[in-house]
């Protein structure tokens, strides 16, 4: 649960940061939000537009109607100059349904009312009635709210110091401008889902080509170009590296990068063929003359009569020749395994192996503690014993050669959970320096202040073990601190080595 929480925290982050976003969202997101703008600038200008043109209308209207009742309320040029008894402006003919009209004496609303739609008179109430008296006398048109919806009132005084009010509703008005707004929302509305919709394919068809420079890259990235044979096929399709627009400029630069990297990788695998081939060449032919000056030592030895100087340079010379030899069998083990040559298997009894390579080492190395872990069953793996031998002695003499005396290693043998067995020797040595061991199976790396000892190293024991566990299709690793330093490889038994064959579609027997 927690951890589905954090997936889902982790997500809700990532959408509330826009940076995370896939570009073709920001795109789609931007055009519609401008869009809205553009909808919301129009609707706006438009509705003041409308109401601009209502109100004259309006105004208008109200205009034409204060008239009527004005002059309705106009008596005779020899009627007496007194408000009192003059026609009610309700009363004047012309008026529409929903017409207002009001005469105000002083602070009194002498008559007040309103038509309907049948054309009867409908008294305002007090309340209405105060906001008539409240209205300017400057004969422009203001809008206020009524008991019977809202209205446009103009008040206009007269000659006889009495107050017309003339007012006309607004409902037609709202009901018209409410119109608009709704149909400008809802085609709007309907718009941006169109244009959302076609510029969201429109979009993913243009980030297309985009796509397809990732999927490359990708691709590229995860290909083993560290080492071996590369074959960099992948490629740029023409359609998206065509120079003439931005992406096709990326796309064909890099296809251009690509056949760069793909020349030096040629360039580098060849010379380190021939490199190798060098080496395998020059390790058979020195072996001749290096048997040759070890067999003319030994016969020298046997028949000549040397001082006591002389026998020990005799010594050192054939002591240096079989460091020699060694050297050139490791470097023409490594270039044979460098050439992907198929390994000679059989069933190996690993267990047994570790007991026989344990024991020649505590002849050799009588001061060291060694130990074993064994388990009660053997261990059977496929492989070339002749091989494995030198890899278990490699480790063995590496921990033997940079320890102290007194220092205790153990071998031990186990199976591991996945059917694998794995094979460590651990010491409680002084340990390998951190900045060392990423780099320790590597050809001729020595690190001869990292681990006490005296004995020299030509740097190829750790790159042999690897090289031969590799291609035996396990692996080795190592972990080391100080007072502890061990040595982990991981090989197929017999068992897991047949269900990778059959998986391999191989015979069982093979």
């Amino acid at each position: 649960m927690s951890t589905l929480s954090g997936v889902a925290k982790t997500s809700q982050r990532s959408w509330l940061n826009p940076s995370t976003w896939h570009l073709r969202t920001r795109l789609v997101l931007v055009a519609m939000a401008l869009l809205v703008a553009i909808c919301g600038a129009v609707g706006v200008v438009s509705y003041a537009s409308m109401d601009m043109v209502f109100n004259k209308q309006l105004d208008r209207q109200l205009e034409q109607a204060s008239s009527r009742a004005n002059d309705f309320g106009r008596p005779p040029s020899n009627f007496p100059s007194s408000p009192l008894g003059r026609p009610d402006p309700l009363e004047a003919r012309g008026q529409a349904a929903g017409t207002l009209n009001a005469r105000i004496d002083g602070s009194t609303v002498r008559s007040s009312g309103l038509i309907d739609a049948q054309g009867n008179r409908v008294s305002l109430s007090n309340d209405d009635e105060q906001v008539l008296l409240s209205l300017p006398k400057d004969n422009r048109p203001v809008d206020r709210s009524l008991s019977n919806g809202d209205y446009r009132l103009v008040a206009v005084k007269t000659t006889y110091d009495d107050v017309i009010v003339t007012g006309l509703p607004l409902a037609d008005k709202q009901s018209a401008e409410a119109s608009l707004v709704w149909t400008m929302v809802l085609v709007s509305l309907g718009g941006l889902v169109v244009i959302g919709l076609v510029g969201t394919v429109i979009i993913r068809r243009t980030m297309r080509p985009l796509e397809q420079l990732s999927e490359v890259a990708t691709k590229v990235s995860r290909l083993p170009l560290d080492a071996g044979e590369v074959a960099l096929a992948v490629r740029v399709p023409p359609s998206a590296a065509h120079p003439g627009t931005e992406v096709g400029s990326v796309g064909h630069a890099l296809n251009l990068m690509l056949n760069n990297v793909s020349s030096a990788l040629e360039a580098r695998q060849e010379s380190e063929t021939k490199v190798r081939q060098f080496v395998a060449d020059a390790s058979h032919e020195l072996r001749t003359p290096l048997t040759a000056i070890r067999g003319y030592t030994e016969l020298l030895r046997m028949t000549e009569n040397f001082t006591d100087d002389g026998r020990k340079s005799l010594a050192r010379v054939q002591s240096q020749s079989e460091r020699m030899t060694t050297l050139v069998e490791d470097l023409l083990l490594l270039a044979r395994l460098d050439e992907g040559q198929p390994v000679k298997v059989t069933d190996v009894d690993l267990t047994q192996l570790v007991i026989e390579t344990v024991s020649d080492e505590k002849v050799m190395a009588p001061n060291h503690i060694w130990q074993l872990q064994l388990p009660e069953e053997p261990v059977t793996v496929r492989g070339d014993a002749t091989q494995l031998h030198q890899v278990l002695a490699n480790l063995l003499s590496n921990a033997r050669k940079h320890t102290d005396a007194g220092t205790t290693v153990v071998t031990g043998v186990m199976l591991s959970a996945d059917g694998s067995a794995v094979v460590t020797v651990t010491d409680n040595g002084p340990g390998i320096a951190e900045d060392f061991q990423s780099r320790i199976f590597s050809r001729f790396a020595r690190a001869d202040t990292a681990r006490s000892g005296s004995e020299g190293t030509s740097g190829l024991g750790l790159s042999i073990v690897e090289s031969i566990v590799e291609a035996h299709g396990g692996s080795v690793e190592v972990t080391s601190r100080p007072g502890r330093t061990e040595f982990a490889l991981r090989l197929p038994t017999v068992s897991t080595e047949r269900v990778r064959r059959i998986r391999q579609g191989d015979s069982p027997a093979s």
